[in-house]
């Protein structure tokens, strides 16, 4: 129905121009406020530190609905909880106080008990299911210790990952693989920037074990090195050109094509990133609120590596980390490049 508004002496009176109504709506002067516009305001989405099909859960929920696999005689395997209690006594006792643990899990394993076997899926009642998450990830931050590099706040954090998927349970008991590290994270986006400190390869039977490759992974890095900061801080220093960043892009795509005897044939290093990742780098070039290219600005190498390490936070999480580090690395190894101190990485700018 289209109204037509008039305003006489005290009254506004709505009459209708189309439809039928009962008597005209007549409503008091002083009733009538000035309409406000309300601007849509939408909130920047919560930044974890990895993405892809990931959810939360805490300690308490790990500890009291997440069933424990075994191993094929019976024996217990470490529960996720244990891994993350035993990175964390680590953490405190090296560097002290240590925030919230922040955890993401992947790849529910659902199960049923014993005496729910002859039920149909949509009968199953609460206590009928088993669930335990098959990889996990966690991160928690060191506190009060913070650098401030190329106008960004980041934080020291240490962390782990590890995936049932990779052990093998249906033997005897065995070694089990993890992942830890200690590494700094940029606070606007949660991006970690792995170097140095991170064992990909560990295998361990117990906690014990866990906990002293922990302190001495932990007890090697020290976070105020003027080499691991420096290394950082050079990349805001160093330009690269919308040209020489499209050069680094088909690179990437070529090398991927590339036989593994060409590869070594040039000298080229490892870099484990594919389409998936260079694509998202891509987007956030354009798009990325924090570090996309700026018109007539070069993007610096620092916007580039939170752009790669951004990326990369779509992998699957027993792959994450490798993909962070390796990021890291090409990035660090780009600048190099640029500034004549190094040609392992100068393939991707020629």
């Amino acid at each position: 129905m289209t109204k037509k508004t008039t305003k006489q002496n005290e009254q506004m009176t709505i009459e209708p121009i189309e439809g039928t109504v009962s008597s005209p709506l007549v409503i008091p002067a002083d009733d009538v406020e000035e309409a406000v516009i309300l601007e849509e305001t939408t909130e920047a989405p919560e930044s974890h530190f990895i993405e892809s099909n990931t959810q939360p859960i805490t300690l308490e929920e790990l500890s009291e609905k997440n069933i424990v696999p075994t191993f094929g005689d019976g024996t217990v395997s470490t529960s996720h909880q244990s891994f993350i209690e035993s990175v964390l006594e680590a953490g405190r006792t090296v560097f002290g106080d240590l925030s919230p643990v922040d955890i993401r899990v992947s790849h529910p394993i659902n199960g049923r008990v014993p005496s729910a076997l002859h039920k149909k899926a949509n009968e199953l009642l609460e206590e009928d299911k088993t669930l335990y998450w098959q990889r996990i990830g966690f991160v928690s931050h060191v506190v009060g210790l913070t650098r401030s590099i190329n106008g960004q706040t980041v934080h020291l954090c240490i962390g782990g990952v590890r995936g049932y998927n990779e052990d093998k349970l249906y033997g005897r008991p065995c070694p089990l693989k993890y992942r830890i590290f200690v590494s700094w994270t940029c606070k606007i986006c949660t991006n970690l920037m792995v170097q140095a400190g991170y064992i990909g390869n560990l295998e361990c039977m117990t906690t014990s074990d866990i906990k002293e490759k922990a302190l001495e992974l932990f007890n090697g890095f020290d976070p105020v090195k003027e080499d691991n900061l420096r290394a950082l801080e050079n990349l805001g220093k160093t330009s690269i050109t919308e040209e020489q960043f499209c050069k680094v892009i088909g690179r990437l795509r070529l090398y991927q094509a590339l036989p593994n005897t060409t590869k070594a044939e040039l000298g080229l290093p490892n870099v484990i990133l594919g389409d998936q990742a260079v694509n998202a780098a891509v987007r956030g070039y354009v798009e990325n609120p924090n570090f996309k290219k700026e018109d007539g600005i070069d993007l610096t190498l620092w916007q580039m590596l939170q752009l790669f390490n951004e990326a990369v936070k779509q992998a699957y999480l027993t792959n994450w980390l490798e993909k962070n580090q390796n990021c890291t690395d090409l990035i660090i190894g780009l600048e190099k490049a640029l500034n004549g101190e190094s040609q392992e990485y100068a393939w991707f700018l020629s």
